[in-house]
């Protein structure tokens, strides 16, 4: 069975600021100028960093109050989780599942397959290397609506100052929730997934 030749056979390389295919004598892309790379440099070690520090911080943005909500004179700080049960015992379902799935499902989800993309790529591993690079895709795709929660406490709070006697206030947990959705975005954005083949060729550059 013929495989198609990789790209460093063929003495090229793509450009990581606009795509551009680049002769890997190149040291400026010729369409944006920007560094050309034949890999991420230092890629593990940059996305490990940065997914440890996005962890870190993901433990006071669950712990730490991100609302202070005051309702007919009645004041209440909420954290994450307690603001999804608060919302889904209002009757607030729908804004309660998609604080949810924003806030907690996938910035677990993310943690969970940049771990698993690191670990398998440290340790060569040829285990499911196409599955593996629809993760890192995936994670790619969901990475575009992770400042969704931030937003929709910034929604949520512009239509409570509406209502007589209503008002909300974000607290110092939405900041720690908005740096590990930075942080995980930027360790997405510093792994490189080609370290996903190298595990089936013998000359890795």
């Amino acid at each position: 069975m013929n495989t198609p030749p990789y790209a460093r056979e063929l003495g090229l390389c793509l450009c990581h600021t606009c795509g551009y295919a680049c002769s890997l004598d190149a040291h400026k892309c010729p369409r944006c100028e920007s560094v050309v790379h034949a890999r991420k440099t230092n890629s593990l070690a940059r996305t490990w960093a940065l997914l440890l520090a996005g962890l870190i911080f993901y433990i006071p943005a669950n712990l730490l109050p991100v609302m202070f909500t005051n309702m007919l004179g009645s004041g209440s700080e909420n954290t994450i989780m307690s603001g999804v049960i608060e919302f889904w015992k209002g009757g607030s379902w729908d804004i309660a599942l998609l604080i949810f799935i924003a806030s907690i499902a996938v910035p677990c989800v993310k943690f969970a397959v940049l771990g698993t993309l690191l670990i398998t790529c440290q340790r060569r591993s040829r285990w499911a290397m196409r599955e593996r690079a629809k993760l890192y895709r995936f994670v790619e795709l969901i990475g575009y609506w992770s400042m969704l929660d931030v937003l929709v406490v910034a929604l949520v709070a512009a239509l409570v100052q509406f209502r007589t006697l209503s008002s909300i206030e974000p607290r110092i947990g939405i900041l720690f929730f908005g740096l590990v959705v930075v942080l995980t975005m930027l360790a997405a954005m510093s792994f490189d997934p080609r370290l996903i083949w190298d595990a089936e060729v013998n000359d890795v550059r």
